[in-house]
């Protein structure tokens, strides 16, 4: 049996002109393959997306239209990318964006079926399985494990910043195929991570909004928590409506 710190492993991190992967390009790749050991190699571009960048998305990554207007265009450096990608473990923070750009880009370069041999392993949903921080967001992650500050938010620092919050919570795991095997479950989830109730805990919120939030497209771990609470509440109240022999008279 192979332990997980044996393993080659790839940390992937993607900054874009939004967070749409439909619509969105790419604007900078960083990618790093590692064990729990050491970095093996890196893989770093910024990308031409060939349309102005938002100052909205600007203000977050600190990259601007003068800084990509040389650079290649996604179609020089995808083949370059997947070839280094491989079909390691991929690892992320909010991965699936990652991986929907990159085959949304591939799409439009003519290549089937990118990263359908990777396993992924979302660092996002590993930080709701441990419980113990905070946040979830990888900058709150960094402090929480004591990990140095990299720098602004670019790829290539969160890169180097998510490797290490890798290694904190994966330790529990003796083998990657365990971890794996972990994350095709669904992970219950103490506070509502966005909208209206961002930061409140899943008893706090009205019933109401659970039954609409129940029925979004969210992913399987916020829905999963949703639907836990309001089943909890249906519970509660079947008991109490069998223990009361009067509650058919109101």
């Amino acid at each position: 049996m192979q332990l997980i710190q044996e393993d080659i492993f790839v940390c992937l991190d993607i900054e874009a002109t939004g967070l749409d992967p439909k619509k969105d390009r790419i604007i900078e790749i960083a990618a790093a393959k590692f064990t729990f050991t050491e970095t093996l190699t890196t893989f770093h571009h910024l990308i031409n997306p060939n349309t102005s960048i938002p100052i909205e998305s600007q203000k977050i990554h600190h990259i601007t239209d003068e800084m990509v207007a040389n650079q290649p265009f996604i179609e020089e450096i995808l083949p370059s990318l997947l070839e280094f990608l491989g079909d390691y473990p991929l690892v992320g923070h909010g991965l699936t964006f990652d991986i929907e750009i990159i085959q949304e880009a591939a799409k439009q370069c003519s290549i089937s079926d990118p990263l359908k041999n990777n396993k992924i392993i979302d660092t996002l949903r590993l930080a709701r399985l441990y419980g113990e921080s905070p946040s979830n967001s990888l900058e709150v992650l960094r402090a929480h494990f004591n990990i140095p500050f990299e720098g602004a938010h670019r790829a290539a620092n969160d890169v180097v910043v998510n490797i290490k919050v890798f290694k904190h919570l994966a330790k529990k795991f003796k083998t990657t195929q365990e971890l794996l095997k972990r994350l095709e479950k669904p992970i219950s989830m103490r506070t509502m991570p966005l909208g209206k109730h961002k930061g409140r805990f899943f008893k706090e919120i009205p019933l109401e909004y659970l039954l609409w939030a129940a029925k979004q497209s969210f992913d399987q771990d916020l829905l999963y928590s949703i639907r836990l609470e309001i089943n909890k509440r249906k519970s509660v109240r079947n008991f109490s409506q069998a223990g009361n022999p009067f509650h058919n008279l109101t």
